[in-house]
């Protein structure tokens, strides 16, 4: 604030008084929140799907404050994953104190302090995030394959999420209680990755939509709600008004995902302009599709910007399972479906399984209703397939990918890949006005044949 000296007065100018708040806010707009990312010689982005090292020459996720920035665990020989709490006060990572050792869950405080290990693994444990509960959602690599869990804080009562044949890891916790995983299009067999969904006691696990992209990969939920993911293209978002995806066209190059959204409105992005250089931390901003320089990458990989602060607590649901060994699986029409079938044509589903060599074994099949409904038991925890057939045995499609139930899990469908957004007829399935027994696709001998 100025001030003039008239006639022995002070006078305030305030043209200047505006001006100077004005600069005063900008400058602070300029400085970034409290932070945590991951700093790494080289960063792997997809060696996660074939069960790779995504950091092959070590990690440190660091803590900015201000305008510098600090390990978060320096006696550690590697750290990765920075995960913040409900409350902004803690922090778990995935970390290595030497260079032989596998990779655990730890917590620490954010202001220091020693770090508490969480995990006590066989494998590698990464990739971690709080639930409520007092528990983790997690990744563990065994015997070459990633596969989530849960379990409590203090590492007991872990329990696997994942079934798929493939690699799946999470990326986010979201604010309905989800938890938002990566894993390959087709899951279990695919390529690229892909965003899916799954509830916290393994139940309920879907593509969050199906208008599946190139690739699709670290998805994390931001303050307006939406899932901001990396894919080929550079940014997208799903919006629940909108059951596809919608592209955010920032700046060429290559994103890293795992965005944040700053209070400004801002993106904090990782970024780089090609395979030969390094991801910096970027601030994007939508309306001009401006980057700022956030954090520069010099000669390290910056990645997994995380901001650290309070945030919403996840809704928690408690589980539905029964103590059952199979599940129930209700389809109310096989028609309602992103392809496209004649009225009456589908006849007939079979369900398959892989073996011990990851060869598609059939369980099992059973006949389709006029109005496309079947009702079927399945096994529970173990992958499983559905194909369509036409009344001449024919196959109409079958999937490519895999997906499972869990054991005691009982869950209505409203077709075959027929997205998540969509709702129910309001109308009772033929198959249940027949009979309300599923067919038992389970396994056994006597089951092949169909009812």
């Amino acid at each position: 604030m100025r001030r003039f000296a008239m006639g022995g007065l002070m006078l305030v100018c305030a043209a200047c008084v505006v001006w100077e708040a004005v600069s005063a806010q900008s400058a602070g707009d300029k400085l970034l929140p409290p932070l945590l990312y991951t700093a790494a010689p080289s960063y792997l982005i997809d060696a996660w799907l074939k069960g790779g090292e995504r950091f092959p020459a070590g990690a440190q996720v660091m803590l900015r404050d201000g305008e510098s920035s600090r390990p978060l665990a320096a006696n550690f020989y590697a750290t990765a994953d920075p995960a913040v709490s409900f409350d902004g006060m803690k922090v778990l990572f995935a970390g290595k104190r030497t260079p032989k050792d596998t990779w655990q869950v730890w917590e620490v405080a954010v202001d220091g302090g020693q770090a508490k290990r969480v995990t006590a693994c066989l494998g590698d444990c990464l990739r971690p995030f709080y639930i409520p509960g007092n528990r983790l959602v997690y990744a563990q690599r065994l015997d070459g394959q990633f596969m989530i869990e849960t379990a409590a804080l203090d590492g007991s009562a872990a329990l696997q999420l994942t079934y798929e044949p493939g690699h799946a890891l999470p990326t986010d916790v979201l604010r309905d209680g989800r938890i938002l995983f990566e894993a390959a299009y087709p899951m279990g067999n695919g390529q690229s990755p892909e965003i899916y969904t799954v509830y916290s006691d393994g139940s309920g696990v879907e593509s969050y939509r199906c208008d599946h992209g190139e690739r699709r990969q670290a998805g994390k939920q931001v303050a307006t709600g939406d899932i901001v993911f990396a894919n080929g293209q550079g940014l997208g978002r799903f919006t629940s008004a909108q059951a596809h995806e919608v592209a955010l066209n920032p700046p060429t190059g290559e994103f890293a995902g795992d965005v944040a959204m700053i209070a400004s409105g801002e993106y904090l992005v990782s970024w780089r302009a090609d395979a030969k250089a390094h991801f910096s931390l970027q601030r994007w901003n939508q309306s001009t599709n401006t980057f700022a320089p956030a954090i520069p990458a010099n000669d390290a990989d910056l990645v997994q910007p995380v901001l650290v602060e309070p945030r919403q607590v996840p809704k928690q649901h408690p589980s539905g399972l029964h103590e059952w060994n199979y599940a129930n699986l209700l389809c109310l029409n096989a028609y309602t479906s992103k392809y496209k079938f004649a009225p009456g044509t589908v006849a007939a589903m079979r369900l398959y399984t892989p073996n011990e060599k990851g060869q598609a074994t059939l369980l099992g099949s059973s006949a389709v209703e006029p109005d496309g409904s079947f009702y079927v038991r399945v096994p529970g925890d173990q992958p499983l397939q559905i194909e369509l057939l036409d009344r001449q045995s024919k196959t109409l499609t079958r999937e490519q990918g895999w997906w499972w139930m869990r054991k005691g899990e009982q869950r209505v469908c409203v077709g075959c890949h027929a997205g998540p957004e969509r709702a129910p007829e309001n109308a009772v399935p033929a198959v249940l006005v027949k009979s309300t027994t599923p067919t038992n696709l389970t396994g056994a001998a006597s089951n092949k044949g169909g009812r």
